[in-house]
């Protein structure tokens, strides 16, 4: 008797664990989905297209599926983690933004002067720190990443 007491407790906990528990969790074939719908819905007018995969506030984890470059971008309130899935294309980072706007937590600008040039294939992961310009060249046709911005830490 005693035995199934204990079983039951344990089954008890991991219910309530399983229950709690606030991990946001994609599978495979749900990534594979989203980047296959995105790839069907982009316009031959888009740069790019967002969509999130999971969220948990303050963070979005999503897809960012790019076929045309955008100018440089700098996020003054966040950083972000990426991470390639498919495609190929090149990062430039750090340096300074020639002719940059800044429009709500960015700023904008034409192009990265005395950046670091990288290559990216799949697989690559990087961490742009928040303010630290950077850009993404495409080749191929296209540049699919898993993307996370981080908001810096209320002080």
């Amino acid at each position: 008797m005693r035995i199934f007491g204990l079983m039951a407790a344990c089954a008890l906990a991991t219910s309530a664990s399983a229950q709690t528990d606030p991990t946001a969790f994609a599978k495979s074939a749900e990534v594979k989905a989203m980047v296959a719908s995105m790839a069907h819905d982009i316009k031959p007018t888009e740069e790019m297209l967002y969509r999130p995969l999971l969220a948990q506030a303050p963070y979005t984890v999503a897809i960012e599926y790019w076929v045309k470059p955008k100018q440089a971008a700098s996020h003054l309130k966040e950083a972000e983690f990426v991470t390639v899935l498919e495609g190929s294309g090149t990062l430039v980072s750090g340096g300074t933004l020639k002719n940059a706007h800044h429009w709500y937590d960015e700023t904008d600008g034409g192009e990265i002067v005395g950046g670091t040039t990288r290559a990216l294939k799949p697989g690559d992961t990087f961490f742009v720190p928040e303010g630290t310009p950077h850009w993404f060249g495409i080749d191929g046709g296209k540049l699919v990443m898993l993307t996370m911005h981080v908001p810096r830490p209320a002080h």
